[in-house]
């Protein structure tokens, strides 16, 4: 186990890091362009990461699960999940364009910040290389590129607000942040014994195969980032890049958490794979403890933050953002879910069963958006704070009782809010 606890020390390590310098970046960028600019940034940082998910393909957990039972066939693996990958983003690249041209005045500010946004979509494919680094329990490679990309650009960030530049120079960075991390990816890629990529290939049956695995995970990741995402942009359509400001703060303060399920579940996930064919029991067992693990850390979170939302929004934001507090109280509630559904999502994978991926996904896309479309007008980004609680509940909880492959999972999920009292059962059993 000692490999995977220090795999998992360095993403969580490197989020940690690059959370605190994002949070801080996030207070001064804020504070620097004001509520209408910053509302602005986040609907366009929103809106590429929908398109952005053109490039996913289905391919995450995926590629990972190949290359653990295939270590043989990886440079086919990685061949034919790069062309897949750059074929989604050029897709998602082109659709994006299109939507600006038709959305937007031609040549305007708006129009300009789209484009160039866009622009760092076409680097994507080269973070396949992640997924090679975590197939090792090797994630620290990508964990120093990652840190190392964001603190280069906060560093540039703060020469942008010291000589008063404008939002178009602050949109630029999404660009320039992914060419230092694809080219700092590429370089410890080299330095490992791994695959060269001149050596990586494709093949119609492999491609096909892959394919067919990969777009029932694809459209689960589009409607995830759909119901992820689509708060701030539909804020943007129906009330203004100020409401989308407010939003943008309280959902900054609230997911900066999340990278904490996707480190832990990550680092586990190799180790998961072999127990599930080798050891049912264990595997179950240990599904178990990481769903308690999981929740607790979401519940402690979310309980602390309720009291203090409003001080802390005040402190590092200023009064002018006061409004975000409320929504932050009821936003980082989600948290319980999301927690739970990144070990969830990583099960369905082990299990095979993609197309319930795609259905729960597809209900908590569906729930937000009508919630959405249906609160907002009214109550604005707490409405939209509400749809983004309901529809992750929906999605990664309730929805697994109706069917029967799921309904243990559901079960697990369900003893974990309990998890203290049955350690302390437990713990007092054996003392007896």
């Amino acid at each position: 186990m000692r490999k995977y606890i220090s795999n998992t020390s360095w993403l969580v390590f490197e989020k940690i890091a690059s959370m605190g310098l994002g949070f801080l970046m996030t207070v001064l960028v804020a504070r620097y362009l004001g509520a209408h600019d910053f509302g602005t940034l986040a609907y366009t940082t929103a809106l590429v990461a929908i398109f952005a998910t053109a490039g996913h393909m289905g391919l995450s957990g995926l590629v990972v699960r190949e290359l653990v039972a295939k270590p043989n066939n990886a440079a086919l693996i990685m061949g034919t999940s790069f062309f897949l990958k750059f074929i989604g983003i050029f897709l998602g690249f082109i659709a994006l364009i299109i939507f600006t041209y038709f959305s937007e005045e031609r040549y305007s500010n708006e129009f300009w910040i789209l484009i160039i946004a866009a622009s760092s979509l076409l680097l994507k494919p080269f973070e396949l290389l992640e997924f090679w680094f975590a197939s090792k329990v090797q994630s620290k490679y990508s964990a120093v590129s990652r840190f190392f990309s964001v603190a280069f650009i906060s560093i540039f960030k703060i020469f942008l607000i010291i000589f008063g530049a404008g939002l178009l120079a602050f949109i630029s960075m999404l660009f320039f942040q992914a060419i230092i991390f694809c080219v700092l990816l590429y370089y410890f890629y080299q330095q490992m014994e791994s695959v060269p990529i001149k050596k990586w290939r494709i093949t119609t049956r492999y491609l096909k195969e892959l394919s067919s695995q990969a777009w029932v995970v694809f459209l689960g990741a589009l409607f995830a980032t759909i119901y992820f995402k689509i708060d701030q942009v539909m804020l943007q359509w129906l009330i203004g890049p100020e409401e989308v400001g407010m939003y943008a703060v309280a959902a900054t303060l609230s997911e900066a958490w999340y990278f904490l399920p996707s480190a832990i579940v990550a680092s586990f996930f190799p180790r998961l794979i072999e127990l599930h064919e080798i050891r049912k029991q264990n595997f179950e067992a240990n599904m178990q403890k990481l769903f308690d693990l999981l929740f607790w850390l979401a519940f402690c979170m979310a309980f602390i933050i309720t009291f203090v939302a409003s001080p802390l929004i005040t402190f590092f934001f200023s009064f002018e953002y006061l409004q975000a507090a409320e929504i932050l109280v009821i936003h980082i509630w989600a948290a319980l879910f999301i927690f739970m559904r990144a070990l969830l999502s990583r099960w369905i994978l082990i299990e095979n069963i993609l197309i319930f991926s795609l259905l729960t996904q597809g209900l908590g896309a569906m729930t937000n958006v009508i919630l959405n479309l249906w609160l907002i007008p009214h109550y604005g980004g707490l409405g939209a704070a509400y749809a983004t609680l309901v529809s992750y509940a929906a999605a990664s909880y309730i929805s697994l009782v109706f069917y029967k492959k799921t309904r243990g999972v559901f079960w697990m999920m369900t003893k974990s809010f309990f998890a203290p009292f049955r350690y302390s059962f437990a713990f007092v059993s054996r003392k007896v």
